[in-house]
């Protein structure tokens, strides 16, 4: 009798260090382009632009569905509304959820999360920021000073981890050690165009860098072949 072939998992093919935003219009949409990746990704980023529409609904659905999940919501608020909102959020299943890298926000945020396994990451500067940008916004400081002062207050604060681009990816994961999750947006491959993101890299790059993990959206979710995309970028990653 002829062997059978062994069935591959969905770790087989996907790579849990990548994570894809469903930055789209619509959980329809969303949920569209999930089925379209299949078995390439298993871990996917649930921002703003869902969240007005049932955004969470979908995270739920994905975490029974055995997807990883990352809530970008970027809480920003008083201590006392982040420590709530944390709180909430902290029974949801899901994976990652982000706040502004603020001590008194990440402080809150740690503590709302309370035992849970929901990963606070503290969002140190916007990658579509640069320094000419931040000083118009007021800041004194470069674009890599102030990740810096803020990945510090991160670990004080016992966040575990931070979102910052490829180009601080060394720094954070200097900072923060070993364990110290750096999540990295702002990834284009050589193949792919910059669009808004000012301080950008390669996947191969910034896991050399020191990136825990990489979120590489449009390269893949714009793309025709939206499964063939993730597997170059998956395939890139592999061979960093």
């Amino acid at each position: 009798m002829a062997a059978t072939a062994p069935t591959r998992t969905p770790e087989a093919l996907a790579d849990p260090r990548l994570i894809v935003p469903l930055d789209l219009p619509s959980v329809s949409e969303a949920r569209a382009m999930v089925d379209a990746l299949g078995d390439t990704v298993n871990f996917y980023k649930v921002g703003l632009e869902l969240f007005a529409s049932d955004g969470m609904a979908l995270a739920r659905a994905l975490k029974a569905e055995g997807k990883q999940v990352f809530l970008d919501w970027k809480l920003h608020d008083i201590g006392a509304t982040v420590q709530r909102a944390a709180a909430a959020l902290s029974s949801s299943g899901c994976d990652l959820l982000t706040v502004h890298g603020e001590p008194q926000v990440m402080k809150a945020a740690v503590q709302g999360r309370g035992r849970s396994g929901l990963k606070i990451l503290a969002v140190t500067v916007l990658t579509s920021l640069n320094d000419e940008d931040l000083r118009e916004i007021g800041y004194g400081e470069s674009a890599r000073a102030l990740v810096e002062r803020r990945i510090h207050q991160a670990v004080a604060a016992g966040c575990d981890g931070v979102v910052a681009s490829p180009l601080e990816a060394e720094l954070a994961r200097r900072i923060g050690g070993t364990d110290f999750l750096v999540v990295t947006p702002g990834v284009r491959p050589d193949w792919s165009a910059k669009n808004d993101q000012a301080r950008a890299a390669t996947p191969a790059d910034a896991l050399s860098a020191g990136a825990s993990h990489i979120v590489c959206g449009r390269p893949i979710t714009a793309a025709n072949d939206p499964r063939e995309a993730a597997r170059r970028v998956v395939a890139e990653m592999r061979g960093a």
